[in-house]
């Protein structure tokens, strides 16, 4: 029986969490310390969420104790904040480490507790902290020892809980048939692609914008692509929604970032995060080996009759919903340089990978 994660003492601003606070969080958790003193930094490059580090200081503490934990709190960026509401993405998490994160076999941070109010999208959540491993850069990829072990978490988490009805049931999680429809629509994708050109044209490249305008035209198309095995997926699947080891240590990799789970295609993720994460020579050299393990990862896991012709329909899928969420996001989210260099490098990569794959002909 799974250890179910404990609640936070109440829900707080990072702003106004004190000591008492975090001393009744640990021992809510099970940890014998009584917070002192702590100091709080920001950490991480969240577009829609912010993380804070706390430092902590102890009166007294059991060995054990961690010297540091980070927090999970919705954007103070109003924009981003708004676009966290709208798209359910701060419940949906939450849910996440409440109710999945315990099965779902993915390594995942250990969560000390959480806080939520469904109402207002305000929401606390507090985990471990994963230093010295380090955030990854969807800016400067990952080496391909790194890709394999990412496509085996891949694996894990698909296969986890592979054509399981009961999520089905969870409304909370994004392509369930419980869960309402999507904030997407044809009319809000079309605007948001047109103001994508209109803000960035000087940095597209034809071959994307021809992906744009066909994948823009035809979202409903895409959101209907595909009926194959159904499995929990991240769907924001990518380097910086991941914490890798250093030299200095830190756990081989650990995903983070549960805000767009949803039950649909698992393939679709092994696409999304190759695309983006590797340059597309790298990616093509890669890709025979790279699907092959993630098939046996599969396997490995009990998930019998998914063959690799259906992995490499599904996988074809990855690079269009990158391309999509880089152009989404870039519209409704805080605007960045590095936000900015980001989603043309995840919208240029995304479209070679529909070009390489021949996605598009795919949508109705």
């Amino acid at each position: 029986m799974t250890k179910p994660i404990p609640d936070a003492p109440d829900l707080r601003a990072p702003q106004d969490i004190d000591a008492a606070w975090l001393t009744g969080l640990l021992q809510g958790a099970g940890v014998d310390a009584v917070v002192d003193s702590f100091t709080a930094k920001p950490v991480g490059s969240g577009q829609i969420g912010d993380s804070v580090r706390f430092a902590l200081k102890y009166a007294r503490a059991a060995d054990g104790a961690p010297a540091s934990i980070v927090g999970k709190f919705p954007s103070a960026d109003p924009d981003s904040f708004n676009t966290g509401v709208m798209l359910g993405n701060y419940v949906r998490e939450v849910q996440f480490y409440r109710q999945l994160s315990p099965t779902a076999l993915v390594s995942t941070p250990y969560c000390y507790g959480t806080a939520l109010d469904e109402a207002s999208g305000r929401f606390v959540l507090m985990m471990e902290d994963l230093a010295p491993a380090e955030q990854g850069d969807q800016l400067k990829g990952v080496s391909l020892e790194q890709a394999r072990l990412v496509v085996d978490e891949a694996a894990k988490l698909h296969g986890s809980h592979w054509g399981d009805e009961a999520i089905e049931d969870l409304a909370w999680v994004s392509g369930t048939r419980a869960a309402p429809s999507g904030a997407a629509t044809p009319e809000m994708v079309a605007a948001l692609w047109t103001a994508f050109r209109e803000r960035y044209g000087e940095r597209l490249e034809p071959d994307w914008v021809e992906v744009g305008e066909r994948l823009s035209t035809r979202f409903a198309g895409f959101t209907q692509r595909g009926d194959g095995p159904r499995c929990l997926t991240h769907n924001d699947f990518r380097p910086d929604n991941m914490m890798f080891a250093t030299p200095a240590g830190g756990k081989p990799v650990t995903v983070l970032d549960w805000q767009s789970v949803s039950f649909g295609t698992g393939a679709v993720d092994v696409g999304y995060f190759l695309a983006g994460a590797l340059t597309p020579d790298q990616r093509r050299a890669a890709e025979p080996e790279l699907l092959a393990r993630y098939l046996e990862g599969l396997k490995a896991l009990g998930v019998a009759g998914y063959r690799m012709d259906a992995l490499k329909r599904d996988y074809a899928g990855g690079g269009l919903l990158l391309f999509l969420t880089a152009f989404f996001a870039a519209m409704v989210v805080k605007r960045t340089a590095r936000g900015d260099d980001m989603f043309i490098q995840m919208l240029g990569s995304g479209a070679q990978h529909a070009i390489d794959h021949d996605a598009l002909s795919t949508l109705a």
